[in-house]
């Protein structure tokens, strides 16, 4: 490209490069600006948990939404976690039993619930007590002895109780004329803030006291409305209030009050019958508000990040402190030593070419932006929201935006062009974002289809990797290595950065192994590929085999029982065997669909007669196929049945898309530039996405403008803009830096026999069907992708530092790194699995 053409096109980036970063700057500043003083007084939301919230589905109510974190839902296996070999005690009246009921059956949901109504209840789970001690006016015998902390004494299960909770009210007001009323209730509740206190024993890990509960007042019989009155209870709370001010301002140990409880039955008549009992699943909610306030913090900190209400993250450990500093640090070194022409320095030759440093720089600071926004505290993360109307609407405005930017090439551009694989991976990455955002995987009319376009991601690798073997025939060491560094490099950072698993971010190791897959396939007997026969049969035996491998229990158990042991992972098989199989044979779809392809062009079909009828016939059959495949998922009863056909029906819905889409040259060569850019860094979306503009390890959302479900759009479109630009600029700087590692000073047999530079052609000027590109990556410097640069030096010479240090024994390694290809890999690996057996538990 000319100077004057890279400088225009410098010239049009620069505003969009300003905007974003003043963006980027502008959230970074209100994030600093809530931790550090909005917050200041509730940092790890544990008031939020207990005081604020909302809920964000209709009836029947399942999701509750804390102010600005998120509620994580416990299973069975994690609250045993938590409560394990302790004593949990509820102690009052009936409300409190419910509650009581539903948090033991957030670890047995089988526990029966049929007992006596005034009475007391003691259910053991494993080696957990669960106990309920009727006792509605908090003045028997149980109540004293825990407020004086012998209760752990007289227990069945030893030592001081886990979590205790606390309730009553309702029955002073009921039974006001026997019990003494407001009055003596307060007495009872200034006990229990006294026994709490600094001078009395420890009675429980944590004391919380349900406030007294707001009634459903159109729902109460006409006795209790004639004595439980909404202002009494509201001056009973406002007492509870000032206690817990009292305790605040002598800094001294107070209990936990959840006034969000009444907030999460307000004006929910439908779900009680009496107006005080409510359904089960509200109190469901109500179990899990405790669950969080006492387990999460306790939990072991590790990956899913998802319970940040009442939750400190936990302080980086050495290995992700290391990695910090290099990604901060690497490449804005580089620079100085440039600008300074540091000559003596032994670090000089671990410093990479200049051209590579500002590619460095930003996979730097970006990697470590991903780090501050889903491993600290500096934006708040919210539970997922799904609504129909609002995935239609996201989904509308993305198929306009695509249809204003609409472009038709000036020529035909062929079967499966590079502009076109683009666009279809765009337009399906738009849809899986959308998809991941608002929670869809719930619906099984959305769900089915969004598995069916990761199938077409991996429909494309098989497609890509044979064309380039089978055309290219090249099998070299250096190929394979552009690939897996150019798929893997950011996962990879990533899983150590972020203290997760490899295989947690299932796109790129599934998209390497089928590609080593069909590596392996293609060069076993490569002399022979030109044959038909022989490359159909060796791929369908490999098909075969590796579909019993993954298929038939026990080989691919084995085979990662041997993984974890030796090289220190976790990975699972049981979750790996599902992500496999369930695309199983899409992948070999594709390669067979690339062979076929080349064959009707070699054999020169399409010069047939016959061929015209063939053609409309096949678009016919597609356009049948695809109402078909649309009926059938959308009918299927859940998605669980769905994915059963899921390995089969995808195949018919890719290949009737793929002809669809390619029915006439005006479509096959018309494009949508909207999808073509997020086409063009769709791995990267797809892996960032996991902590940028989902969180919580996609559990959750960020909520860079935080404010409540008014400002829930607001903030959709701002941390798009955020995300969409950071993972822009990290697939830039990922194919740079894949050329920077895989660069080799020596030339050896296998990479010789790749060009120094063989970038694609441009769309306009490929030849007919010659290109389908898997990872597009354009940073000016070369991109890595479905026709890959050997990492040699790219075209203009690489700017070598000019620096003649010393030889020390860093400057003699760093010779070493840039020699040999295999050499660097191999230190490559025993580097990884060196931090594998080092890392932190």
């Amino acid at each position: 490209m000319p100077p004057k053409d890279k400088s225009a096109a410098a010239k049009h980036a620069f505003p969009t490069l300003v905007l974003h970063t003043s963006l980027i700057a502008l959230v970074l500043g209100l994030a600093i600006y809530r931790v550090f003083i909005a917050d200041a007084g509730d940092r790890h939301h544990c008031k939020a948990l207990l005081n604020e919230g909302r809920w964000l589905d209709a009836a029947p109510h399942k999701l509750w939404q804390p102010e600005g974190c998120m509620l994580h839902q416990y299973t069975p296996a994690q609250a045993t976690t938590c409560l394990n070999g302790r004593h949990v005690v509820f102690i009052g009246d009936s409300t409190v039993r419910q509650v009581f009921y539903a948090t033991v059956k957030h670890v047995d949901p089988k526990v029966s619930t049929d007992a006596e109504k005034h009475s007391d209840r003691s259910i053991s789970v494993g080696n957990m007590q669960f106990s309920f001690y009727w006792d509605p006016f908090l003045n028997g015998t149980r109540t004293d002895e825990f407020l004086s902390g012998r209760l752990a004494e007289s227990a069945a299960a030893g030592g001081v109780p886990t979590l205790a909770v606390v309730g009553s009210g309702v029955w002073y007001l009921r039974y006001d004329t026997t019990s003494g009323g407001i009055p003596i209730w307060k007495d009872r509740m200034a006990t229990l803030f006294d026994a709490v206190g600094p001078t009395g024993r420890v009675i429980a890990d944590e004391v919380v006291l349900m406030p007294v509960e707001t009634p459903s007042e159109a729902k109460l019989s006409p006795e209790r409305a004639a004595t439980i009155k909404s202002d009494d209870i509201e001056a009973m709370n406002d007492f509870l209030d000032q206690k817990l001010l009292e305790a605040a301002s002598e800094s001294r140990a107070t209990l936990a009050i959840p006034r969000v409880f009444n907030r999460v039955i307000s004006g929910l008549e439908e779900e009680t019958e009496d107006g005080l009992h409510f359904s089960e699943t509200v109190n469901k909610v109500q179990a899990s508000i405790l669950l969080n306030l006492r387990c999460n913090d306790v939990m072991p900190k590790k990956a899913p990040f998802d319970k940040t209400c009442c939750n400190q993250y936990p302080v980086p450990n050495w290995v992700q402190g290391v990695l910090l500093v290099l990604l901060l640090a690497w490449g804005p070194v580089g620079l100085y030593f440039y600008s300074r022409s540091e000559t003596a320095s032994p670090l000089a030759s671990l410093i990479p070419a200049q051209k590579y440093l500002i590619p460095l720089s930003i996979f730097g600071f970006s990697v470590s932006f991903l780090f501050l926004a889903d491993r600290t505290p500096l934006f708040l993360k919210e539970n997922k929201q799904y609504d129909a109307l609002n995935f239609l609407i996201l989904c509308t405005a993305s198929l306009l935006v695509a249809a204003f930017t609409l472009k038709p090439a000036e020529k035909d551009l062929g079967f499966l062009n590079r502009e076109q694989t683009d666009e279809w991976k765009g337009w399906m990455q738009v849809a899986i974002l959308i998809y991941h955002y608002l929670g869809a995987s719930k619906i099984s009319g959305i769900y089915n289809p969004i598995r069916a376009c990761v199938a077409a991601y991996l429909f494309q690798t098989g497609y890509g990797h044979l064309s380039f073997f089978l055309k290219k025939e090249d099998f070299g060491f250096s190929r394979v290595a552009n690939i897996v560094v150019r798929i893997n490099l950011l996962t990879v950072v990533l899983t150590y950065l972020m203290g997760t698993t490899y295989l947690s971010y299932y796109f790129s190791p599934l998209v390497t192994m089928w590609f080593l897959i069909i590596w392996t396939t293609m060069w076993a007997g490569h002399k022979y590929n030109d044959n038909t026969i022989f490359l159909v049969a060796k791929i369908l035996v490999v098909a075969a085999l590796t579909g019993a491998y993954f298929i038939i229990p026990g080989p691919l158990e084995s085979t990662f029982d041997f993984i974890n042991a030796v090289f220190a992972t976790t990975w699972s098989a049981k979750e790996w065997r599902f992500r496999v199989t369930l695309d199983m044979w899409i992948v070999w779809a594709g390669a067979l669909t690339a062979l076929a392809f080349i064959k009707i062009k070699e054999w020169r079909i399409i010069d047939r007669p016959e061929w015209p009828k063939w053609e409309r016939w096949t678009i016919v059959a597609s356009g049948v196929t695809m109402v078909g495949y649309m009926a059938f998922e959308l009918t299927r009863e859940t998605k669980f049945v769905y994915n059963a056909y899921h390995p089969y029906v995808s195949i018919a819905a890719v290949l009737a898309f793929c002809v669809l889409r390619n029915a006439t040259p005006w479509l096959r060569s018309t494009s949508s530039k909207f999808f073509v850019f997020f086409g063009q860094c769709s791995l990267e979306t797809f892996i960032i996405q996991f902590h940028l503009f989902i969180a919580g390890d996609t559990q959750g959302i960020i909520m860079m403008i935080p404010g409540g479900p008014l400002l829930r759009p607001v903030n959709f479109a701002i941390t798009s803009l955020v995300f969409v630009f950071v993972s822009n600029q990290v697939a830039k700087a990922t194919g740079s830096l894949t050329q920077w590692i895989c660069s080799s000073g020596a030339t050896t047999k296998d990479s010789a026999r790749l060009p120094v530079s063989r970038a694609p052609p441009p769309a306009s000027q490929a030849a007919v069907g010659e290109y389908v590109q898997l990872s597009s990556v354009d940073g000016g410097s070369g991109g890595v992708s479905g026709q890959q640069p050997d990492g040699g030096s790219s075209e203009g010479e690489e700017v070598v530092m000019t620096m003649t240090p010393k030889k020390t024994f860093v400057s003699k390694a760093g010779e070493v790194l840039r020699g040999d290809l295999r050499v660097k890999f191999g230190l490559i690996w025993l580097a990884l699995w060196g931090l594998n057996e080092v890392y932190p538990n």
